[in-house]
């Protein structure tokens, strides 16, 4: 698979970072403030509709500035990982202000600390009128980063379009290919092995090669959280088919992160999932389902990947508490009842090699189409006699070509379709048709809309 270029957005705080990251996504993601340092941590998000799609980076500010004085050393060490990994560097800066000494000192870390041949977008937001452009083109050009200065106001959606189209030209320089819109299924079913550090992904996987691969290479295994800093690859073969593993760093709270190493292992593992087709989620058994648990869980969903719930360690729980353990992740996790659970421990192996037949079935299951013929008659029976509201004035249903499964709704009015009408839509389809282990789209368009198939 090419390489997906990654493009990071730096720059001191409220230089309007968020909601340039937000009009470059084209929906919001990130929270949004006058309130200086409001984005601590990093948020990354695929870009799928530009010509080169790449994964963006929205990024804490640099220079201090913030009310939060005890995050600023942290958010900044964040910042600097993010130059180390990005492809192309989006500096902005604040038209409506002068030049500050943090501008000054982003300018002398993006000469020191990026790689040389990375280049510099410099945007100049807040650019709500034609003197203001003009002032900080004029202002602005004293940094020297760019020959091209992009004066935007991303509240507005001026100039955006300028800096998506420098995005993609910058991009075709460092010789990065044109993806297909579509992703190509792949035949071997690559399998990120996600969690918080110590829930024993390592062993798992360790657990799934065969004593001959595992006296080879085994994966270093520790009580210490935090061991595996790296991703590191493993294919295994079981039932005459091949399964590349993709054992990630811990993911945990950024806010709770101090090490430099622990930085770059958060944003591999983001990176992993990106390219990955099906997700394993191992949590402990012996550990209460933590909103940390939920949020990797909700990465993976957000990137249309296949999931599976893996709860390692369930041979030291008693026959009582299994069963409650079992109720406490059908409760914990009611966005995703979705995906199969699988109770195992990497120590007794006990049901683990039931884990390839899973992952097989959910990576099928992410890749499967339906005939427009069966989806008009599935539609017919779901709406007939029912109150739908304005689903009831649905008159098409086509499946795009995009994976994870998406489904195109023509009706009425689609700003009138609630969300609890798509989630039982949702609910009736996997009910008939299964698709268990996969998130499903939804996509609602008007009359005038194009069908896309």
């Amino acid at each position: 698979m090419p390489k997906l270029p990654t493009v990071a957005i730096i720059g001191r705080p409220n230089t309007g970072k968020s909601t340039l990251f937000n009009s470059l996504l084209k929906r919001r993601v990130a929270i949004v403030s006058d309130v200086p340092g409001t984005t601590r941590d990093h948020i990354a998000r695929k870009v799928n509709e530009a010509e080169i799609p790449y994964l963006l980076l929205d990024t804490g500010g640099m220079g201090g500035g913030t009310r939060d004085k005890e995050f600023e050393e942290d958010v900044h060490e964040q910042s600097l990982l993010a130059l180390r990994y990005a492809d192309l560097i989006i500096f902005t800066v604040n038209a409506r202000e002068e030049l500050t000494k943090s501008d000054h000192e982003i300018v002398q870390t993006l000469r020191t600390s990026r790689r040389r041949h990375v280049p510099v977008l410099l945007v100049a937001t807040k650019c709500d009128n034609q003197n203001l452009s003009e002032e900080a083109e004029g202002i602005f050009a004293e940094l020297g980063l760019h020959d091209d200065i992009i004066p935007i106001s991303a509240i507005s959606n001026i100039g955006t379009r300028d800096v998506r189209e420098a995005i993609t030209r910058e991009l075709k320089k460092l010789h990065f290919g044109v993806e297909s819109p579509t992703q190509e299924p792949s035949e071997i079913p690559r399998v990120a092995v996600i969690g918080k550090p110590n829930v024993g992904k390592s062993s798992i996987v360790n657990a799934l090669m065969s004593d001959t691969q595992r006296e080879v290479s085994p994966r270093l295994v520790s009580d210490i959280p935090g061991t595996t800093r790296d991703s590191t690859d493993t294919i295994i073969r079981s039932k005459d088919r091949d399964y590349l593993f993709i054992d990630t760093a811990g993911l945990r709270k950024q806010a709770r992160v101090e090490e430099d190493l622990e930085h770059e292992a958060y944003m591999r593992t983001i990176l992993v999932l990106e390219e990955a087709d099906v997700a394993v989620l191992v949590l402990d058994a012996t550990e209460v389902c933590s909103k940390q648990d939920k949020h990797i869980a909700g990465l993976a969903i957000d990137e249309g990947k296949g999931l599976i719930l893996l709860l390692n360690k369930f041979d030291l729980l008693s026959t009582e508490q299994r069963e409650q353990k079992k109720e406490e992740v059908a409760y914990a996790f009611p966005f995703c009842r979705y995906a199969p659970v699988l109770t195992t421990s990497a120590v007794t192996r006990e049901h683990l090699p039931k884990l390839f037949d899973l992952i097989s079935m959910v990576h099928r299951n992410r890749q499967r189409r339906f005939p427009i013929k069966e989806l008009h008659e599935w539609m017919q029976e779901q709406l007939m006699g029912k109150p739908m509201g304005a689903l009831a004035t649905a008159k098409h249903i086509t499946q795009s070509k995009d994976i994870p499964p998406t489904f195109i709704l023509f009706v009425k009015n689609p700003k009138q379709v609630r969300v609890s009408q798509l989630r039982y839509l949702d609910n009736r389809l996997r009910e008939t048709f299964g698709l268990e282990g996969t998130p499903v789209r939804w996509i609602t368009k008007g009359p005038g809309d194009r069908i896309t198939e």
